[in-house]
């Protein structure tokens, strides 16, 4: 008897209409676009007005009706709603509640999951594991920031990294051993709170007066290390999961990386000695959207891709968290 798993079936995203360019980056703090493109990689950014009044499951509503429009499913046959995201609209309740409930998924139980950026990743997963339990045949995968409202715009360092995007992803039970989720290798290490933070909001330091005045609300990253640290455990968790699998680089038809820094991608394809070719990125027009990223990436993408393609998606996000997932692509565009 054929082994259960997952197998993405649909992919939908959103990115915000506002587009906050380079140029408008450097009128606020000194920068240009000429050090942006080089060192980042970035030309442009999506980015939500918070005069809007709304936040990430507003996103994830739209991601989800460009899912719809393409993918026929009932939402009522959603049994389970996972959301990687650090940037939920509320501390209580959960966002994957709110969306369940305004996307009309009544019948499913709903949580956030927070990974950072590695968050579609793990959440992935997750998802494999309530399928392959038996219990569950059809989980919605949300993963996505509004990192604009957690980012300093008078600090360079940062500001000109981050943006706002959704992606969702539909995961069924399959037993066709030609596409699927196959196999991840995900990892976290909880030394690292002094290299990437944001040390306000929670329950060590609720916010307060003092917190606000010392930008305790706001991303800081001690940038050198993240990037070494990224590039290395990348690298070496997707070579585990080939090595794994048995498979080589010439077997993986795409390696989809989280979208930080283009420079970081192109060190972990060298590192990989897989060319930039094969490598998915649109960090240029998108920016780095934390745990969007990947999903949309996939669904910017999707055109490229072929049912049975040998896809490794690859993470590192705060927490550290880390990994790399294998999966063969479920459909044609």
């Amino acid at each position: 008897m054929s082994k259960v798993h997952a197998v993405i079936t649909g992919i939908g995203g959103y990115v915000p209409q506002y587009v906050m360019t380079n140029e408008e980056i450097s009128t606020l703090v000194d920068t240009s676009d000429e050090w942006i493109t080089k060192r980042i990689g970035i030309k442009e950014r999506r980015v939500l007005k918070p005069e809007e009044g709304i936040g990430i499951t507003y996103l994830a509503g739209k991601a989800i009706e460009n899912l719809r429009s393409r993918k026929n499913f009932d939402p009522l046959e959603i049994e389970a709603v996972i959301f990687a995201t650090s940037t939920p609209d509320y501390i209580l309740p959960n966002a994957a509640s709110l969306i369940a409930y305004r996307t009309g998924m009544a019948n499913a139980f709903g949580f956030d999951m927070g990974a950072a950026c590695s968050g579609f990743v793990f959440a992935l997963e997750v998802g494999q594991a309530l399928i392959t339990s038996g219990k569950y045949k059809k989980v919605m995968v949300f993963a996505g920031d509004t990192l604009s409202v957690l980012t300093d715009y008078q600090d360079r360092n940062t500001c000109p990294i981050f943006s706002d995007g959704c992606g969702v992803a539909l995961l069924e039970a399959t037993t066709d051993e030609e596409i699927g989720i196959i196999d991840a290798v995900l990892h976290s290490d909880g030394n690292s709170l002094a290299h990437l933070h944001m040390l306000g909001g929670g329950s060590v330091n609720p916010a307060s007066h003092e917190s606000v005045d010392k930008k305790m609300h706001f991303i800081w990253q001690d940038g050198k290390i993240v990037f070494k640290r990224a590039v290395t455990e990348m690298a070496k968790s997707c070579e585990e999961l080939l090595k794994k699998n048995q498979l080589t680089k010439t077997d993986v038809q795409w390696i989809i990386p989280h979208q930080a820094n283009m420079r970081i991608i192109e060190a972990v394809a060298s590192r990989l000695d897989v060319p930039i070719e094969k490598v998915m990125v649109n960090i240029a027009k998108y920016g780095n959207s934390s745990a969007g990223t990947i999903p949309l990436c996939l669904w910017d993408l999707e055109p490229k891709l072929r049912k049975g393609d040998n896809v490794i998606l690859t993470a590192f996000g705060a927490g550290f968290t880390w990994g790399a997932l294998y999966l063969k692509w479920g459909y044609d565009y």
